[in-house]
């Protein structure tokens, strides 16, 4: 198994249904109280690509993508129009978006990371796919340029360490690491073309 560092075309992914997804265990206790639990740290989204289809050259497409990846054998880059930026609604990224570390004078190595809410109840996602040339940095403020990305881990690496306590940021556009959660793809061109459009599940990857 391998990841392909290739985006599934922009065009179809535009069209695509879907989102985040939990994992919740709830137990009702005899008194009628639950008791809700989870073993998922991170959420796991899953799209429709079929919805994004809207000729038969997007079938051709999608066909070619799909057997160039083996169907669920090798995994891709997916972006999520809902939720591509460290920017809310998707604006241009800046350097102080997204707080990914705190410098303790040592550690040069920080990952990117997007939250979501505040406070306590606050999420913080990793993120392991930015979009190459899209990633700020700034160290206490300021935004700074001697940094090196990983674009297939999301680590960023700066030159030098930051001072105890300094806050170090980031902003960048990523997509999602994802696969196809079927090994078939089943597109009848006479249902196409009367509306019906095939099913195509996409599903994230840990990474």
């Amino acid at each position: 198994m391998a990841f392909h560092e290739e985006r599934f075309p922009t065009d179809l992914s535009f069209g695509a249904v879907g989102g985040p997804e939990r994992r919740t265990e709830i137990v009702t206790l005899a008194n009628g109280f639950e008791e809700r639990n989870t073993p998922w740290a991170h959420s796991r989204r899953r799209y429709d690509a079929g919805f994004g289809l809207r000729s038969l050259e997007d079938v051709e497409l999608l066909v070619a993508f799909f057997e160039a990846r083996r169907g669920q054998l090798h995994g891709f880059r997916w972006k999520d129009w809902a939720d591509f930026s460290s920017a809310p609604g998707g604006a241009v990224p800046d350097f102080d978006d997204q707080r990914i570390g705190t410098g303790d004078g040592t550690t040069r190595a920080f990952g990117l990371r997007k939250t979501y809410g505040v406070g306590e109840s606050a999420y913080a996602r990793p993120i392991s796919k930015p979009v190459a040339g899209s990633v700020r940095v700034g160290v206490d403020g300021v935004e700074v340029s001697a940094f090196e990305v990983d674009h297939s881990t999301g680590e960023i690496v700066l030159d030098a360490a930051p001072a105890n306590g300094v806050v170090v940021t980031a902003g960048f556009l990523f997509d999602v690491p994802v696969r196809f959660d079927a090994d078939r793809i089943d597109v009848s061109l006479a249902t196409f073309n009367a509306g019906q459009v095939p099913d195509v599940p996409v599903v994230e990857l840990r990474v």
